[in-house]
């Protein structure tokens, strides 16, 4: 069974933004799909199962973004 999560990203400006953040998340084990809405920061994930939200803070970070408080 699929789990789809959105969380919010701040500091994401442009499409290289997206790519990088896109790119860190994909690599994450089970991530199927991610869509970024660059104009919201919102960033939906979905994977085969529910995502450590760590990893998922350690990933934008690797990117050079970051999650914001309560996503």
């Amino acid at each position: 069974m699929n789990t789809t999560t959105t969380y919010q990203v701040e500091g994401m400006t442009c499409d290289h933004c997206v790519r990088a953040v896109t790119g860190e998340l994909l690599l994450l084990p089970g991530v199927q799909r991610v869509d970024v809405d660059l104009g919201s920061g919102a960033v939906t994930v979905t994977s085969d199962d529910p995502l450590d939200r760590a990893d998922v803070a350690e990933a934008v970070d690797e990117a050079g973004y970051a999650l914001t408080e309560g996503s």
